[in-house]
């Protein structure tokens, strides 16, 4: 009889051994205990494996959970799967049109649905119902490779059209599919083993479509808040909307247009878009008579550079003098600067601010005298005067950029009817089918991955290192203020994945396989992988994406 062959696994610097071809599953169950979360996948040397899948190899093994941002990509990408086929046994196949996961707000996913149906509390209420039937009966979520020819007549067969044309311009072979009691589809990333593991959720009506709540990654085991951002979403729905005005919702769309020579139109059509919305939002700074201070804050790698530049212009147009500032400028001197936790620098916090200098000079300002503008010497952490002077007249108005600029904290000497607040953000509504979404973090993640090496001279490694640290700063100083903006700016464009592609991916491939960056970096990879190239030559030297490929108009 031939002996079992054991193996050796490395877990938290402890070796053990299991036999060749023990269930990933399996191992997990043996460390549960250690851990207050349900352990969703296995990091095997870096490269994240399924449950489902066994050990084949000597490893090192690191558990995840959906305290990690892979571990609640994982999750949610289940729990929605779960809910479509809930939704198609609730409803009838038959009679339904679309359902189409659109995108998060505040631990949720909002979902449209279209179909021979009445979509309202009473159906919902059937669909969970489903979900939880099926959460307690363990189904297993089967995963199976088949080849692409076969994936793209079976979507065809089974109406998913939008999932045929995106696969239809796969390269690959062969690709994988998940069935979940006879239903199939096809997602962009990991899944559970099986319905067991889904357990916090929740379905509610909401605007013209309903939510799937999820867990809040902190406590992946409850529910998190939902308190969405109204003017965010209405933002994000009217984009949505003009985005299937124009028959380009998904990636297979877009790359309908990019392989039909259709590409320039569609470039024009966006950067003309952009322009009149902030044409628009010039026109109504001029109307406002007593507004002199233009209030400008958002995320990281929003564009809020470009889009200043382009403000001043259309103010310029509407008979306004904008002047620029900085808010870097008002930054306290190095040796005044609060410290975090780890005792590093924290410039992201308001206390890193001179509030009250800022204050003083802008109401000098408000008040008709003349005020010596400061320049913060980086390089020396202090701030030094160097005769710039400002007196503001009749037409004049300060476009003031900085990530504290929506809090009123930071301005709260200047009247309410001075100020015209903006909150601008990348809200990209393309996603790469209707049921796998793009979030907007991942857009402006590769957005700053090109600019940090092409302006920094930072390896994507550095930048996606940071990355967590700067989304952390969004949450604290930026995200809580933007629904007391005026105007919500939405600086995403269609085309601009298929125009980062060739500029982020050689970056990607350069991050280390044996670094922690790299199953990030590889999971934009294989995003990146979906969409067909789009060369610059036709993108405006005034686009606000020249601020991250180069080549614009505008000092940024």
């Amino acid at each position: 009889m031939e002996k079992e062959k054991l193996l050796n696994v490395i877990i938290d610097g402890e070796k053990y051994t299991y036999p060749l071809g023990t269930p990933y599953k399996k191992i997990a169950a043996d460390f549960q205990g250690k851990y207050p979360y349900e352990i969703l996948l296995v990091n095997r040397d870096g490269k994240l494996c399924e449950l489902h899948k066994t050990l084949d190899r000597d490893c090192s093994l690191k558990m995840v959970t959906a305290e990690e941002k892979p571990g609640m990509q994982t999750y949610e990408r289940s729990v929605a799967f779960l809910m479509l086929k809930a939704f198609h046994d609730v409803a009838g196949t038959e009679n339904v049109e679309r359902l189409s996961v659109e995108y998060s707000i505040s631990h949720a996913l909002f979902i449209r649905a279209k179909g021979n149906f009445a979509l309202d509390a009473a159906l919902l209420e059937r669909v969970e119902a489903r979900m939880r039937e099926m959460t307690a009966q363990a189904l297993t979520i089967q995963k199976r490779s088949v080849s692409t020819d076969d994936a793209v007549e079976m979507f065809q067969r089974t109406r998913m059209l939008d999932k045929a044309r995106l696969l239809s311009y796969r390269i690959n072979s062969h690709v994988n599919i998940y069935t979940l009691g006879g239903f199939t589809d096809y997602f962009y990333g990991y899944m559970v083993p099986d319905t067991s593991y889904l357990k916090c959720f929740g379905l509610e009506l909401f605007e013209d479509g309903f939510i799937l709540r999820l867990p809040d990654q902190k406590t992946p085991n409850q529910l998190g808040d939902f308190r969405p951002s109204m003017k965010v979403f209405r933002e994000l729905h009217d984009a949505t909307l003009r985005s299937e005005g124009l028959c380009i919702s998904n990636v297979g769309e877009m790359n309908d247009v990019i392989s039909e020579g259709k590409a320039t139109q569609m470039i024009l059509a966006q950067e003309a878009m952009m322009e009149k919305k902030i044409g628009d939002i010039a026109e109504e700074i001029a109307r406002r008579k007593g507004v002199r201070f233009v209030m400008i804050a958002g995320p990281s790698s929003s564009g809020k550079t470009t889009f200043s530049h382009r403000l001043s212009t259309q103010l310029v147009a509407c008979g306004m003098r904008p002047h620029a500032i900085a808010t870097d400028n008002y930054f306290k001197n190095r040796s005044e600067t609060p410290r975090d936790k780890n005792g590093q620098y924290d410039f992201e916090c308001l206390g890193a601010m001179d509030i009250e200098q800022f204050n003083s000079d802008m109401v000098r300002l408000l008040n008709g005298e003349t005020v010596e503008i400061p320049q913060f010497n980086f390089k020396k952490g202090v701030r030094e005067y160097n005769g710039d002077y400002l007196t503001l007249g009749e037409q004049d108005v300060l476009v003031i950029e900085g990530i504290h600029c929506l809090n009123d904290q930071f301005s709260h000497s200047l009247p309410k009817e001075s100020k015209y607040k903006i909150y601008i953000s990348c809200l990209t509504t393309l996603n790469i089918d209707d049921h796998n979404r793009i979030p907007t973090t991942d857009a402006r993640l590769l957005r700053r991955i090109e600019r940090d090496a092409r302006t920094r001279g930072y390896s994507a490694q550095a930048t996606i290192r940071m990355w967590p640290s700067v989304r952390k700063g969004e949450e604290n100083n930026i995200f809580p203020y933007q629904d007391s903006a005026d105007m919500i700016f939405n600086s995403a464009l269609l085309y601009e994945t298929a125009l980062l592609k060739p500029y982020v991916e050689p970056l990607l491939f350069g991050v280390p396989k044996d670094c922690e960056e790299y199953i990030e970096a590889k999971r934009l990879l294989k995003f990146l992988n979906y969409f067909l190239p789009l060369p610059a030559d036709d993108v405006p030297k005034t686009s606000l994406m020249r601020e991250f490929v180069g080549g614009g108009c505008y000092k940024t």
